[in-house]
């Protein structure tokens, strides 16, 4: 390893006895995946703060002994339950407990209370081209491709590691020649596709990104110009959900890809899918689990956690209520507090809607009804919450799942 005396500094205790154990972890995990030195590191997301087990808290109360602190802006993933709204939670106490120490312990050694699975909708927001260590799936791919800062799949512990140093190890997609596209997928047919529609198409280029291409870059073409930002989120967290993507190219629309030549680099690189009307609609058929028509218990919104944009899209729906059945929505600190001092959190709750922050309805006890059938908008939400549920799932747009919410079962506009 080539060290900088910045990195002596660290490693020989000049920075704290926390700062120096974690170190050590950086270099090993640097020298394990044939980094030759560590680059300053801007931000970091830390995706450990979901209890998994008591080994997650000692690993975070052992920094806590020693008095570390982070040593970069650092925001958190969600945990396991919601701090800020308590009684939601209805698992088990003990579980629920220690997720609370945990997300607490985190917070102790210097992390922002962000709690959320979207830090890039925070005021922690990176720039293009910082260096970053994230982990949390659908963060990373939102923060190399929408964004095009430069972070690879990190995970739980290292992200810490390097939150406490504020260094990275230099590979992967650190490096400008490793974030180009190396296969395309090609979209057609959707020119004249709308704002509701953008969505569906986004989730379906996801989940095939993710199957097809596993941790290659893809350069998708032919997006509808349309497509927004929450749009392109709901793509990330599809692909990484579906995949072990980190990175997307989407041609006219992401920062590294103005064109099609730009995103590849110049070079010849194969076309590993076509999509057309027919075949998003039968990969976003596929997402669900059961037929329209099904009753329903629940719906549930938010995976990735809602913006304030789909709050602003989701509010005059709100004149279906009552609803037939409970709505949950995740979203994150930054946009519930922008809701309660503008009103719209009073509007949600009156509307019978139930907004949950700090955590996700797929990953922790929040949901009252699981009996039957959930609808969802979310692909990450369809992908993962019957295996982690044991439920039944059916997706649709926003505005489907507001009208099959009215009705109780599953219905189109």
């Amino acid at each position: 390893m080539e060290l900088t005396q910045t990195d002596r500094d660290i490693m020989e205790g000049r920075q704290g006895r926390a700062a120096a154990d974690a170190f050590g972890l950086v270099v090993r995990f640097a020298q394990a995946v044939g980094a030759r030195r560590l680059l300053p590191c801007a931000s970091a997301h830390v995706d450990g703060c979901l209890y998994h087990g008591q080994a997650s808290l000692d690993f975070v109360e052992r920094f806590v002994a020693l008095e570390g602190r982070v040593k970069v802006p650092t925001t958190l993933n969600v945990g396991s339950v919601d701090l800020i709204h308590p009684d939601l939670f209805i698992g088990d106490p003990a579980i629920g407990a220690a997720g609370k120490r945990l997300m607490e312990a985190h917070v102790e050694l210097g992390c922002t209370p962000s709690f959320t699975c979207a830090p890039y909708q925070t005021l922690l927001r990176p720039k293009f081209g910082d260096q970053l260590a994230w982990a949390e799936s659908n963060a990373i791919v939102f923060a190399n491709s929408v964004i095009g800062a430069r972070t690879n799949r990190y995970g739980d512990f290292i992200d810490l590691a390097c939150a406490l140093t504020g260094r990275v190890p230099d590979y992967g997609l650190h490096r400008p020649r490793n974030r180009l596209a190396r296969v395309i997928v090609e979209i057609s047919g959707f020119a004249d596709a709308g704002p509701d529609q953008a969505g569906g198409i986004a989730v379906a280029a996801g989940l095939i990104v993710g199957k097809q291409c596993g941790d290659t870059i893809a350069a998708i073409t032919g997006l509808p110009a349309c497509t927004s930002e929450d749009d392109l989120k709901a793509l990330g967290a599809a692909a990484a959900s579906s995949g072990s993507v980190a990175m997307f190219h989407a041609v006219g629309l992401t920062p590294e890809a103005p064109d099609l030549q730009t995103a590849t680099g110049g070079e010849d690189i194969p076309v590993v899918a076509r999509l057309g009307p027919a075949d998003i609609s039968d990969i976003l058929a596929k997402l669900c689990t059961v037929p329209d028509g099904t009753a329903l218990t629940a719906v549930a919104l938010g995976t990735p956690h809602f913006s304030l944009t789909e709050f602003d899209r989701l509010i005059p729906m709100l004149d279906l209520a009552p609803f037939s059945v409970p709505i949950y929505i995740n979203t994150g600190r930054h946009e519930w507090q922008q809701l309660s001092e503008d009103g719209r959190a009073a509007r949600l709750e009156r509307a019978g809607v139930t907004v949950v922050v700090d955590t996700c309805t797929y990953v922790t006890s929040i949901i009252r009804d699981l009996s039957g059938a959930v609808m969802t908008n979310s692909g990450k939400w369809a992908y993962y919450a019957p295996g982690n549920l044991g439920i039944d799932v059916a997706f649709g747009t926003l505005a489907d799942t507001l009208l099959s919410a009215k009705a109780g079962r599953v219905v189109r506009s």
